[in-house]
């Protein structure tokens, strides 16, 4: 029977990697789940295994063994092509350096999710172009990225990562590099799309960040303390 309130389940994830025929165990048996309208924070030191968890979450990788779950799809054993679908598709990804074109306008930057789910010109344009507007950023429409704010820049990733209107925002770090008020301005962002049914997970090692969150869960040594 599929749940419907269930957005992400991890049953058992464990991630090896292999170099020189040494084994590292850097997940150890991960089981989450995380409903639809969560607000998660994960946190940990370097070196935790938090950044292979992201991974994991956001399809950018593929576990050794255990199941995940995502929106009712088994997600843990898909090919190259079908993990880019998804997370084309299913995820919103909000970056600490932002990965935004250089070359590109704000508005450009914005549409090219759209463009990989074929979307037509004009309603991407004009999607664009209302998130951007809603966060606040009307008059930086035509702006490069090295004409904008750190703040500005991750408000412009923000709306990247809503273009193609997706169940889960994986943002990691997403206030690494700004100051202390565009911090908080990005965190009140997050909060607001949570409160609009946006499933949020965030990965931080800053406590006073996690704190934004609903519910904070440890990563330790590869095992999650919650």
């Amino acid at each position: 029977m599929k749940s419907t309130n269930v957005l992400i389940n991890l049953s058992k994830i464990t991630k090896d990697y292999v170099t020189e025929d040494i084994t590292t165990n850097v997940l150890k048996g991960i089981s989450l789940v995380v409903n639809k309208g969560d607000f998660i924070a994960i946190t940990g030191r370097s070196g935790s295994g938090k950044s292979t968890l992201m991974n994991i979450i956001g399809v950018l990788d593929i576990p050794t063994s255990g199941t995940y779950i995502l929106n009712n799809v088994d997600v843990s054993k898909m090919e190259e092509d079908e993990l880019a679908f998804v997370r084309n598709k299913e995820i919103g990804f909000v970056f600490q350096s932002f990965n935004l074109l250089n070359r590109a306008s704000a508005l450009e930057n914005v549409i090219l999710p759209s463009i990989y789910a074929g979307v037509k010109p004009s309603e991407r344009h004009d999607r664009a172009v209302k998130i951007l507007k809603d966060l606040g950023l009307q008059d930086k429409m035509n702006n490069r990225p090295n004409q904008l704010s750190g703040g500005q820049q991750q408000r412009v990733a923000i709306a990247r990562a809503l273009m193609n209107n997706p169940e889960l925002i994986l943002a990691d770090e997403p206030t690494g590099n700004l100051d202390t008020k565009s911090g908080q301005d990005v965190m009140n962002i997050l909060k607001n799309l949570n409160n609009q049914g946006k499933t949020i997970v965030l990965i931080t090692h800053e406590a006073d960040i996690a704190k934004h969150a609903k519910k904070i869960i440890h990563i330790e040594d590869g095992k999650l303390i919650h």
